[in-house]
């Protein structure tokens, strides 16, 4: 299902902003039958999002090690909106049906393990198969400024400042 030349026009200027202003690695376009336009997805340059439970284990984790957890970044979905758009909340749970938590090329570990063979610390747990399912909506003005937004497939509690 090719996309109409709005649509077209407005992925691309997603894409070319994921890339060349926020340096973004391998964003790709995402069209599955499922869905009623495209996804993107890729990965950012740094971690954008730690779930607020994820973010209480770390810092106990790193409390105990006495060192910094490095935050690896994850690849990443991206939904391109354009500002005129009327999306319903029914819209975004079809586009949250049709996904995986985890975009193609992200890690999808059936358990979570260290480099020696054995488990993994608790706060990694939250990564792969727990991750719950999120996008970044990139709402696209007429300008072509992009603004980024979370969304989340159900309730998430707030994150600790």
């Amino acid at each position: 299902m090719a996309a109409p030349d709005h649509l077209g026009a407005l992925i691309n200027v997603v894409l070319k902003n994921l890339k060349f202003q926020h340096d973004w690695a391998d964003v790709q376009e995402c069209i599955r039958p499922n869905l009623s336009r495209s996804l993107l997805y890729g990965l950012p340059p740094k971690r954008l999002y730690v779930h607020p439970d994820e973010q209480i284990d770390i810092i106990k984790a790193e409390k105990e090690r006495g060192e910094p957890i490095p935050q690896e970044p994850e690849v990443e979905w991206v939904l391109p909106l354009h500002l005129s758009e009327k999306w319903s909340p029914a819209q975004f749970a079809a586009v949250f049906d049709a996904i995986d938590a985890i975009p193609p090329g992200g890690t999808d570990r059936e358990h979570a393990v260290d480099a020696e063979g054995g488990v993994e610390e608790h706060w990694r747990l939250w990564r792969g198969p727990k991750r719950g399912k999120r996008i970044l909506l990139a709402t696209v003005q007429d300008d072509s400024t992009v603004t980024y937004y979370w969304i989340f497939d159900g309730l998430v509690k707030p994150r600790q400042n």
